[in-house]
């Protein structure tokens, strides 16, 4: 392919070629891109002036965004999509919740969850019934184990990742106190390699069958949020359940990310955001999956002590874990089905699959939002953004091995790929470590150039080209700021230290 473009695999004109020949090029159009111009300003105001060049850059050009894996890009559906939402709110009132208009994009607001439900069901590998938009994504979490964590005299533990995110451990160990349990309950996987962070798919599943006789639940993040690895989620949940232990997944770095078969793979349950790769926005509205096979009745609870493990031993309790169905230990109004909704009796008649887990109405606004974002997701599919991920990636991590200008920083361990290189061991995101000392004025020098990423102190750069608006031109770009920040870092520090 080089020698058709004249082009090497480094340089600029090479990127623009593979860009040129991109099936799903024109959906970056579909985003908003700020400018370096964008970034710089000291006002929300568009009209405010700004320098029109500085340190000799253009400050019209887009910048090198590849942060969707902390915050998406804004669609531009959006903007449509919720001033659609403010006019019907503006002329209807309370009444937007139920009048259908013959130009709307979404359903009456009463009915815009299951909107959202039916959207992302394919991107989850979900049947429709099996997700429910709501909430933020520790709070689903929450809501999820106060129903499937149900420990018993000989199960009580919960397994999760040493270096999980820390909401998901204030969550899991939150959760076992609230059952009067010790913190030695929870059982965590050290990672493989301490050095990358690295999770191998035989140490989890060695971990699961060392515990598994005492082992009520286990919780694990679909993609790790620090090292980017995708693990092996149909492995480990089958592993789990040959041992009779329910297993939940946190997706908040898989959703939108990587393909997923949760009904197919037999997933308990499983929670994520969608303000990262789905685009929704800052802070937006969560969601949750629930296995059909759990729906429909609820769990005996005579023989589950509330208390403690001595408390369970006292009145010789010893029962199986939970099984389905079950339906949610926490309720909530918009759980209950529409036509009990209003009824006011105060007697609650769960809604079908995962929507009896909601609690109160949605916030319309968010899943407006959602909804514009998942537009484009669904004209797409899955399986083609995985693939120009693949690519994108792949690349990155190639060019990270092999960029010319790096050799000497390369070889003298300066930085280091932490995020898996085999093309099933990873999303869109690659994480970099620095070595120490330099991670601050790298991050300064590319933004200064306008390459937004993010950082992960002491020591971490997390870069993530996102299928839908990036393209090979930001992976060469962010390639050639990082040769020039790497090396400006290594100059000053390299200077103090000689005086």
């Amino acid at each position: 392919m080089a020698a058709e473009t004249d082009h090497d695999l480094f340089s600029e004109g090479y990127a623009r070629y593979v860009d040129s020949k991109d099936e799903l090029r024109h959906y970056r159009d579909e985003f908003i891109i700020p400018t370096l111009g964008d970034l710089e300003r000291k006002s929300i105001a568009i009209e405010e002036e700004i320098k029109t060049e500085l340190w000799g850059l253009d400050w019209s050009l887009p910048s090198v965004y590849l942060c969707g894996n902390s915050l998406g890009l804004q669609p531009r559906r959006t903007r449509t999509y919720l001033q659609q939402y403010l006019d019907t709110w503006g002329t209807k009132g309370v009444n937007g919740h139920f009048t259908r208009h013959t130009d709307a994009l979404t359903r009456p607001w009463v009915d815009i969850d299951e909107d959202c439900a039916a959207a992302i069901a394919p991107i989850v590998g979900a049947e429709k019934d099996e997700v429910a938009v709501m909430q933020s994504l520790t709070a689903n979490l929450h809501l999820l184990m106060a129903s499937f964590y149900k420990p018993t005299v000989k199960r009580w533990k919960i397994i999760m990742e040493e270096k999980a995110f820390p909401s998901d451990h204030y969550a899991v160990y939150s959760q076992v106190a609230h059952h009067g349990f010790p913190d030695s309950s929870v059982v965590l996987i050290p990672p493989s390699s301490p050095s990358t962070h690295y999770l191998s798919t035989q140490s989890i599943l060695d971990t699961i069958t060392a515990h598994a006789d005492t082992t009520a639940l286990i919780l694990l993040p679909g993609v790790h949020f620090y090292s980017g690895q995708l693990l092996d989620i149909p492995t480990i949940t089958a592993h789990a359940h040959s041992h009779g232990i329910t297993i939940g997944w946190d997706l908040a770095h898989a959703v939108g990310n990587v393909p997923l078969r949760l009904h197919e793979w037999g997933v308990d349950f499983a929670a994520w955001c969608s303000y990262k790769y789905l685009n929704a926005g800052a802070g937006s509205i969560g969601g949750l999956f629930v296995h059909e096979q759990h729906w429909g009745g609820k769990v005996e609870t005579e023989d589950i002590a509330p208390g403690s493990a001595a408390e369970q031993e006292a009145n010789g309790h010893d029962t199986a874990p939970p099984t389905a169905p079950i339906t949610p230990s926490l309720r909530g109004w918009w759980g209950s089905t529409k036509g009990t909704r209003f009824a006011m009796d105060n007697t609650f008649a769960p809604m079908r699959g995962a929507a009896a887990w909601q609690l109160s109405n949605p916030s319309v606004l968010d899943c407006t939002a959602l909804l514009a974002s998942l537009s484009i997701f669904n004209e797409v599919g899955m399986d083609k953004l995985r693939a120009k991920s693949v690519l994108l990636t792949g690349g990155l991590i190639h060019l990270l091995d092999c960029w010319p200008g790096l050799h000497t920083a390369r070889e003298a361990g300066v930085y280091e790929i932490l995020t898996p290189k085999a093309d099933g061991e990873h999303g869109a995101q690659v994480s970099i470590r620095l070595q120490e000392g330099l991670l601050a004025r790298v991050m300064t020098e590319l933004e200064r150039v306008g390459v937004v990423v993010d950082e992960r102190k002491p020591d971490v750069v997390r870069v993530a080209p996102a299928p839908l608006y990036n393209g090979w031109q930001d992976v060469w770009r962010f390639m050639d700021a990082f040769e020039r920040a790497v090396k400006e870092a290594i100059r000053r520090r390299d200077g103090y230290c000689q005086t």
